[in-house]
């Protein structure tokens, strides 16, 4: 798994491509949907064994939890009037934040692989191309030597992409304004 962290800042990243103008409170809401998968990490502590599918990278990392919690996020965030966007464009963020926790944990360089059609099959998957160190679960491990090298992996294959996503999100942004989308600079019509 990368890091809390990591997985919040691919969060922020989707959400500059996808939530305009920036909202910050839903930003960050879709940080938290991002990293709440850990939190299977819990159960561990308890003795549930590492591969149940209520264990890591299991139940918490398919797409259905993903839709589930999307959705969730999305009655949070117009009951907060967070924004003024409709629910319609609120939960393809919310649904892409929380997916993309899996789609990185299936990046990593160790564990168990993840579960995406859990519950309906236990079977854990890896993709091809792992370039992600596993981070360890535990703080005392993470403060170590292998604390360093996942850093120094997510440095290099999480947080430049996002990084770029961010900046072209920006740039968007500054081409057209909130009142002012490229549909409308298109048609020469502004919306009603």
């Amino acid at each position: 798994m990368p890091t809390v962290l990591s997985h919040a800042v691919a969060a922020t990243a989707i959400g500059a491509a996808m939530i305009t103008p920036p909202r910050l409170p839903v930003w960050g809401l879709g940080a938290l949907c991002a990293v709440l998968p850990h939190l299977d990490v819990v159960p561990l502590a308890f003795g549930l064994p590492y591969g149940h599918m209520l264990g890591h990278r299991g139940l918490s990392h398919p797409l259905p939890f993903a839709a589930g919690l999307a959705l969730a996020a999305t009655v949070v965030a117009t009951r907060w009037r967070a924004t003024g966007r409709s629910a319609l464009r609120l939960w393809p963020f919310f649904f892409a934040a929380t997916a993309s926790h899996g789609l990185l944990d299936a990046m990593t360089s160790g564990g168990y692989g993840v579960a995406f059609f859990a519950p309906f099959s236990d079977a854990r998957y890896f993709f091809p191309w792992r370039p992600i160190v596993v981070s360890p679960i535990g703080i005392s491990a993470f403060l170590s030597r292998w604390g360093v090298q996942v850093m120094s992996s997510e440095l290099l294959w999480i947080w430049p992409p996002a990084a770029v996503v961010i900046r072209v999100g920006g740039l968007a942004r500054r081409r057209w304004p909130p009142e002012i989308g490229p549909d409308v600079e298109k048609h020469g019509a502004r919306p009603s």
